[in-house]
């Protein structure tokens, strides 16, 4: 990926989870109770609620810092129709048509009609587009054909994005099975199942028709497997089929989406005369590059520049970097965060990556799959400024990067986790309810209560340090041979490293816990996750497919099997209810340990059909029995089982001079009145690419 590697975390397992307010309110509403409770909700509806984020210590960097942030968030935002093109081909154009709807309806806006329209557009809003952020599936209007119809009729014809000669009729013949039939683009990305992978998801990574197997034999036959420096072909580019011949679509200068291209590389230069030292400005400027030329080996060069600046304060990620959404796990959504190092925090991040080694050699993977050296593991604690992309409104609390296991093993990786996003999550968690409803008992509520908030961020350290910079990739295994399930299995096996190591006593030696049982938080709320509470993001009949649950579900439900005969961890009922009770957590860290070794196995040997099995056996279905007691009770709580954030205003403070002295901060916009000002102001793209 782009000069560096982001794995995310999605939403701090069950932390994440139980992030939520009390609110009741309708969908589409502000709901004022969190806002007074939380101090960080500002919106909820669907099963959304949006929170803010401070910026801690921005008042603190200096004017050159401030300047250098602004305009690397500025190049943060004029991203963001690219990754709206990039989820569905009709996305901007129903995007613009929603909110041109929205700002100029003159009827009642009460009406539930109207209503549901605006729960539906906070939802495209908040997703990149019509299909859900996180289960893939398409969402289904609350409001009537007719209604839309009739909203789309009293526009001016000049807010109505036609195609040339296209009749406003011609055009809700073409948009509206998109929005209201359920056969028509389901699901954004399928990443399993018998059917052709690529015809059947609904994303913008491929056209014309083309088939799983013209993907991978075009591809293929780019690859030299002797090659150990191997560019991620395909990252930057769509694949399209014209007149039967595929051929590549470059995002670049000059290249597809180059409107908003060029905005960003504009920032980004202005960016580069307020770094902070001469290796900042070389990251700057090769990103640049890379954005003008396409080119892939620049991009890895940018990469090795960005890994290797380790002692600026402000950092940044702007580009096509993570493969989460690409059904062959290669082409790379648009994001960006904008960040500065929170120094206190980062002593932890410090200890664990001066560590490195120690933890790589005691890892419970066979001797052949780990690193003879470790080199350059940095990791800090970082405070967000400003996130854009894939990184909005939904974030990671965590980031590793660079994604090529070539820069990895020879250059090292960056590990941040992301402080004032925990902090935010952790706010809003509190008094929620969902600890008392889904813990098996009080001795489990006060482990977490206790360490959990710790252990999650230490759980958050390891992943993304040392789990994704752990192992190697046998020479001569082609990095992209375990295809859709790729991405899951990167996350369970820096999972699995994480909790693994949680529970030993170099934790508490290194002085990163202060108790010998506090693992056992993480323990309990992974397994309680993994096995039962996460399936509130699921839809009644659906299986799991994004990643990130499928890795969770799977390393539960493996140790819950394999740990079955000695009752390691087990599934209670009290009263009607369903738990789940950890008897024996020394056991279950062998487990972990187990399946750790299994799993880089598979990583690198570039075993696709153990990797295969494994995910379709535990990652992907679904028990409807328990998973319709779980949503029942679930909704009891009233709570939104997905969290999102908006970003503070950046605004430059000039003198009467017309000198800029200072970047000021802002926290009073809305929701809805953010995303209608990003949309005018940083909208760039045609309708259709």
């Amino acid at each position: 990926m782009c000069i560096m590697k982001k794995i995310i975390l999605s939403i701090m397992a069950i932390s994440v989870i139980m992030a939520c307010s009390d609110g009741k309110k309708a969908a589409g509403q502000t709901d004022e109770t969190a806002t007074e409770k939380t101090g960080y909700s500002v919106d909820r509806f669907a099963d959304i609620e949006i929170l803010r984020y401070d910026v801690p210590g921005f008042e603190s960097l200096s004017l050159q810092q401030k300047r250098l942030l602004y305009h690397l968030s500025e190049a943060a935002l004029m991203g963001r129709d690219i990754l709206f093109d990039q989820n569905n081909r009709y996305n901007l154009a129903i995007r613009r048509t929603l909110e041109a709807i929205y700002t100029e309806y003159g009827g009642d806006r009460d009406d539930a009609q109207f209503r549901a329209l605006e729960t539906y557009l906070k939802r495209v809003w908040f997703a990149g587009g019509i299909h859900h952020h996180y289960a893939e599936d398409k969402f289904e209007p609350g409001f009537t054909r007719e209604f839309f119809a009739g909203c789309v009729g009293r526009l001016d014809r000049s807010h109505i994005p036609l195609r040339d000669g296209q009749s406003v009729e011609q055009w809700l013949a073409e948009i509206t099975p998109v929005i209201f039939d359920d056969a028509v683009m389901p699901k954004r990305t399928v990443q399993s199942g018998d059917g052709d992978i690529l015809l059947l998801s609904a994303n913008n990574y491929y056209e014309g028709g083309v088939t799983r197997k013209e993907a991978e034999t075009f591809y293929a036959g780019m690859k030299n497997p002797n090659d150990r420096t191997p560019v991620s072909f395909g990252l930057n580019s769509r694949l399209s089929k014209e007149n039967g011949q595929l051929t590549e679509k470059v995002w670049k200068v000059g290249g597809l989406y180059t409107e908003a291209i060029e905005k960003i590389t504009d920032e980004l230069l202005k960016a580069a005369s307020f770094a902070e030292n001469g290796a900042q400005k070389a990251v700057i400027e090769k990103l640049v590059e890379y954005y003008r030329t396409g080119d892939l080996k620049t991009f890895d060069a940018y990469a090795i520049l960005w890994v290797r600046d380790i002692n600026s304060d402000v950092d940044f990620i702007n580009g096509f970097t993570e493969t989460y959404g690409d059904p062959l796990g290669m082409k790379a959504s648009w994001e960006s965060t904008v960040n500065f190092i929170d120094r206190e925090a980062t002593k932890r991040t410090k200890i664990i990556s001066d560590n490195a080694g120690w933890f790589e050699e005691n890892s419970p993977t066979d001797p052949r799959f780990k690193k003879k050296e470790v080199t350059g593991v940095t990791a800090k604690v970082i405070t967000v400024a400003m996130l854009g992309g894939d990184c909005y409104p939904a974030t990671p609390i965590g980031i590793n990067l660079p994604n090529a296991n070539w820069i990895r093993e020879q250059y090292g990786s960056k590990s941040v986790t992301i402080g004032n996003i925990t902090e935010a999550y952790d706010r809003a968690s509190q008094g929620s309810g969902f600890s008392e409803e889904f813990a098996w008992s009080e001795t489990e509520r006060e482990l977490m209560k206790k360490y959990g908030f710790t252990t999650d961020n230490l759980h958050t350290d390891l992943h993304e340090c040392l789990g994704h910079g752990s192992g190697i990739v046998l020479p001569g295994v082609d990095p992209d041979g375990l295809g859709a399930y790729s991405s899951t299995l990167e996350e369970a096996r820096a999972d699995l490293f994480a909790l693994y190591f949680l529970a030993d006593g170099k934790l508490l030696e290194l002085g990163l816990l202060d108790h010998a049982d506090a693992y056992r938080a993480e323990y309990y709320k992974y397994m309680m996750n993994g096995l039962m509470t996460q399936l509130v993001r699921i839809q009644p009949g659906k299986n799991v497919e994004e990643a990130h649950m499928r890795n969770r579900q799977l390393i539960a439900k493996w140790v819950y099997e394999k740990g079955r005969d000695g009752k390691v961890v087990s599934m209670e009922k009290r009263d009607g209810k369903t738990y789940v009770a950890v008897n024996d957590y020394e056991k279950l860290r062998e487990l972990f340990g187990m399946l750790l070794a299994e799993v880089q196995r598979i990583k690198s040997e570039g075993d696709f059909d153990a990797c295969r099995t494994l995910v379709e056996n535990y990652g992907v279905k679904v028990d409807p029995a328990l998973h319709g007691e779980i949503l029942e009770r679930y909704a009891a709580l009233h709570l939104a089982p997905y969290k999102g954030f908006i970003n503070p205003v950046m605004k430059e403070v000039r003198n009467s001079s017309g000198e800029i002295t200072d970047i000021a901060l802002e926290y009073t916009e809305g929701y809805a009145e953010q995303m209608l000002r990003y949309s005018k102001n940083y909208s760039f793209l045609p309708a259709y690419n």
